[in-house]
C-alpha cells in the first residue's frame, strides 16, 4: 500500500517548524517593521496608526531610516549608526576568526579521541553553559582588571612592574566574546569531523603527502560545512552583542546592540531603535540568503 507524501502526520511534522518560525521570528519582525515607520511625536506609545484617517492613505515616516544613513549635514554614511554597524561587524568577524583558530584544534582533538572519552570531552566544552552568562563575563572583569588576577600574576613573576591596561579595551572585548562563543564553533566542527573517514589521511600519507598538506587538502575541505555553520553561529549573535561590550568594552567600543538599547530605553525613540534593528537583521539575513542560494545551486 503506497503512502501519500501529503498525509496528515507528515504535514504536521513539516508544519511545526514553519509555525515556530512564523510565531517567533516573522511575526515579531513584522511588529518591528511596523513600529519603524511610526511617528511617535510627543507620545510614549509606539503602536500608533501608520495611515491617515482623513485620506485613508499610509503615512510612513521614512526619516527613521534616513537618519541612519544621513547625518544632519546631509552627508551619507557618516553617522554614528553606520560607525556602530561597521564596528559591530568588525568585532564579530574577529570573534568568529579567533573562535575558528582556537576551536578547530579542539574539535579535531575530540573527534580523533577514543569513542569512550568523547562524551566527557564534549561535556567539558559545554560545561560553561551550566554557569550564568553574566557571572562568566563578570569573572573576566576580575581577571583583566588593573588589580585583577592576571596583572597580579604578571607582577608576582616579575614580568611587569605595574598593571597593564587590559580591561575596557579591544583586547578585553575580543577575549570575552571569543570565550563566550567558542563552544558554538567547537560543536558544529566536531559534528562534521567525527563523521570524516580518517583512512583518507592514511592513504594520503602512503602516497607521500606531508601531514600539513593532507590536512589542508583533505580535512579542511571535508569540514567546510562545520566551518561555515560554526562561523555563522558565532558571527550572527556577535553582531548584536550587548552585554559583553557593556561590561568589558570601553566608550570607544560601542556596538550596535548598545546603540539600539540607548535609542529605545534612554531616548525613548522606539521607531528609530526598531529601524536600526531592521537594518541589522537585513545586514545578516540578506548575505546568508545569497550564500545559501548559490551553495544550493552548486549542490544541484
Amino acid at each position: 500500500m503506497s503512502t501519500s507524501p501529503f498525509m496528515p502526520g507528515k504535514r504536521f511534522v513539516i508544519g511545526v517548524p514553519y509555525v515556530w518560525l512564523f510565531v517567533f521570528f516573522f511575526l515579531p519582525f513584522l511588529i518591528l517593521l511596523y513600529i519603524s515607520f511610526v511617528d511617535m511625536g510627543e507620545s510614549i506609545h509606539p503602536f500608533k496608526p501608520i495611515w491617515d484617517a482623513q485620506t485613508g492613505l499610509l503615512s510612513l515616516k521614512y526619516e527613521n531610516y534616513w537618519t541612519i544613513f544621513r547625518d544632519e549635514g546631509g552627508e551619507l554614511f557618516k553617522t554614528i549608526y553606520i560607525e556602530a554597524y561597521l564596528r559591530s561587524i568588525w568585532y564579530a568577524l574577529w570573534t568568529a576568526v579567533l573562535c575558528l583558530v582556537i576551536g578547530y584544534p579542539f574539535a579535531y582533538f575530540i573527534a580523533r579521541s577514543p569513542a569512550s572519552v568523547r562524551p566527557a570531552l564534549l561535556m567539558m566544552v559545554m560545561l560553561p553553559f551550566w554557569t550564568s552568562f553574566l557571572l562568566r563575563v563578570y569573572a573576566w572583569k576580575g581577571i583583566l582588571a588593573d588589580q585583577g588576577v592576571l596583572n597580579q600574576l604578571l607582577m608576582a613573576l616579575g614580568i611587569t612592574s605595574e598593571p597593564i591596561l587590559m580591561l575596557y579595551t579591544n583586547v578585553s572585548m575580543l577575549v570575552g566574546m571569543t570565550y563566550v562563543y567558542l563552544p558554538f564553533m567547537v560543536l558544529p566542527l566536531y559534528a562534521t569531523l567525527v563523521k570524516m573517514d580518517f583512512r583518507l589521511l592514511e592513504a594520503a600519507y602512503d602516497l607521500g603527502t606531508s601531514p600539513f598538506k593532507a590536512f589542508w587538502l583533505i580535512t579542511v575541505p571535508l569540514s567546510k560545512a562545520g566551518i561555515v555553520a560554526g562561523f555563522m553561529l558565532v558571527f550572527i549573535p556577535s553582531v548584536g552583542e550587548f552585554v559583553i561590550p557593556s561590561l568589558l568594552g570601553g566608550p570607544e567600543n560601542i556596538m550596535i546592540g548598545r546603540v539600539v538599547w540607548d535609542e529605545m530605553f534612554t531616548s525613548n525613540n522606539w521607531p528609530r531603535a526598531t529601524a536600526l534593528a531592521v537594518v541589522m537583521i537585513a545586514l545578516i539575513v540578506v548575505p546568508l540568503a545569497i550564500y545559501y542560494h548559490y551553495t544550493s545551486d552548486e549542490a544541484k
